[in-house]
């Protein structure tokens, strides 16, 4: 394990920490990814969530369909619109996950000692006897002994609507339980994770692929959320099938580690797919809760040195129904970004929580506090031994860029990019200033209409810790002469100083390509 990430200098004045946080244009430089649904799917409080500081609005398909998405995308394009800030957009798929039918969606009470059986037999009334499943194959991979959760759809760990279950026997297709605690399920959606049990399903699901055919191709997606992410073939499956469809053949994949079997094959999925998920509600069910730490540190580090964006879910659930987090939850989340986290996904807190806009502040205020004692110093030389050398052409460029800017105080990194891949290995080195993305479209042709690119690799960007884009001009290509090249800079300074990121005297690091070579320069602004 690697030493921590925390940066005091000492002498330590505990009253400094009284001391209120300077405001600042950019909340924070880890991201907030914000589920949209019933509470938190109106105009005005989506456009609240964007202002709050939420850059990525998360779709999940596991309720609500397409008709419903649509509307509540539109309503976030209507908020875009209203607050000028970017967002980008992520498809969440159900994937391989083991469902209570209960058609009635009556609550239904289960009291502790007692017995219920689960049946893959749907046309049954779901009960407290009984509980009809939408899988068949459950009675061939349980064996006595196993532990089954039943909860709420994104549980957050309240006993009074969860349940543990012990198999006692297994009865043809049926599965028998002891009850082990008593709950009443209530809600429209309840879920079952069998503890590190393989469940003989595909990752992607013909439901799914007809969600993205649907709903995820005409909407462009800038992200799909790959749940139950097993094998990294999962994600080469995923990627061959949005190949096909157009413009999705540009969407980037998160794999969504969420059991024992995607914990098992880390490294290979991890190499596979563009940016990884740690859906810790379903895997602090499959390890040991002294075990979970370790998986995050571990698995956010590997992210880190490889320069892939790395999510962390499941930070603050109680406030779902409460206006503050738990003490514990606020240190979780000051730890997701001490470990290196680039984002936060919010669930059931914007989903079906009563405070979203207040939940993203929050969240967004213990992210800036954190980043402003993360060891920078110790994390970069950390990650230039990591990377060793020879290193690419591209990777000293960006570390040079960091280290320069650092070096001189700068305020902020300008970055010209294409692709985006530029601005993401600049903001591998974690600098401790915003890294404004300049992404310069280019013109492509499918021999029937021109077109450009740039939007997506704008919007990817959003889930990055520490990228900011804007949009350039496409008439000034990136690699252009230095006159236009000037141009540019110029139009992202403004967009700077107008956003009260860069002031007079300030010094600022550009990155930029001029013909073949690849420039780092510094400028200091006049008055």
């Amino acid at each position: 394990m690697h030493s921590t990430n925390l940066l005091l200098e000492e002498p330590i004045r505990m009253a400094s920490i009284l001391e209120p946080s300077k405001p600042s244009f950019f909340p924070a430089m880890t991201k907030i990814v914000g589920t949209l649904g019933p509470k938190s799917r109106a105009v005005d409080t989506i456009s609240s969530c964007l202002k709050a500081g939420m850059s990525v609005a998360r779709f999940d398909f596991s309720w609500g369909d397409a008709e419903y998405h649509q509307e509540t995308l539109e309503n976030l394009k209507l908020a875009i619109k209203s607050t000028k800030k970017l967002c980008a957009v992520m498809l969440d798929t159900v994937g391989p996950e083991l469902q209570v039918v209960n058609k009635s969606e009556a609550a239904i009470s289960l009291e502790a000692n007692g017995t219920v059986v689960l049946t893959p037999d749907q046309g049954q009334e779901a009960s407290s006897e009984l509980l009809p499943i939408n899988f068949s194959g459950l009675a061939k991979t349980l064996k006595p002994g196993a532990t089954i959760f039943v909860g709420q759809y994104l549980f957050t760990g309240s006993e009074t609507t969860s349940v543990w279950l012990e198999v006692s026997e297994v009865k043809g297709d049926d599965v028998v339980c002891v009850i082990k605690n008593s709950a009443t399920l209530a809600g429209s959606l309840f879920t079952l994770h069998c503890s590190q049990i393989h469940i003989d399903l595909p990752t992607l699901s013909d439901e799914d692929k007809e969600v993205i055919r649907r709903w995820g191709a005409p909407n462009k997606i800038d992200f799909l959320s790959l749940s139950y992410t097993r094998h990294a073939e999962d994600v080469r499956q995923a990627r061959e099938f949005l190949s096909k469809l157009g413009d999705l053949s540009q969407t980037q994949i998160f794999a969504k580690i969420e059991n024992v079997e995607g914990l098992n094959h880390f490294d290979e999925i991890l190499q596979e797919a563009d940016g990884i998920i740690l859906s810790r509600g379903n895997l602090g069910i499959d390890l040991p809760p002294e075990k979970v730490f370790l998986f995050q540190k571990s698995a956010l580090h590997k992210c880190n040195m490889a320069g892939k964006p790395a999510v962390v879910t499941r930070v603050v659930d109680s406030m779902t129904d409460n206006l503050r987090p738990t003490r514990a939850e606020a240190t979780d989340v000051a730890n997701a970004v001490l470990d290196g986290s680039d984002a936060i996904l919010l669930g059931a807190e914007t989903l079906r929580g009563l405070y979203p806009v207040e939940t993203i502040s929050i969240v967004g205020k213990i992210c800036a506090e954190a980043e402003k004692v993360f060891n920078q110093d110790l994390y970069f030389k950390r990650t230039v031994k990591y990377v060793g050398e020879p290193m690419t052409h591209l990777e000293s460029i960006a570390s040079s860029a960091v280290r320069a800017a650092i070096k001189v105080k700068a305020s902020v990194i300008i970055c010209f990019t294409s692709s985006g891949r530029a601005a993401r290995l600049i903001a591998k080195y974690r600098p401790t200033m915003p890294v404004l993305s300049v992404v310069i479209p280019r013109l492509k042709t499918n021999q029937l209409r021109w077109s450009f690119t740039g939007a997506f690799e704008a919007r990817q960007s959003l889930i990055v810790r520490g990228l900011f884009p804007m949009l350039a001009d496409p008439r000034h290509p990136a690699e252009s002469t230095s006159a236009t090249n000037e141009s540019v800079l110029k139009v992202a300074l403004d967009h700077g100083k107008a956003s009260g990121v860069i002031k007079s005297h300030d010094r600022v690091v550009v990155c930029q390509k001029v013909g073949d070579s690849s420039v780092v320069k510094i400028i200091e602004l006049d008055d």
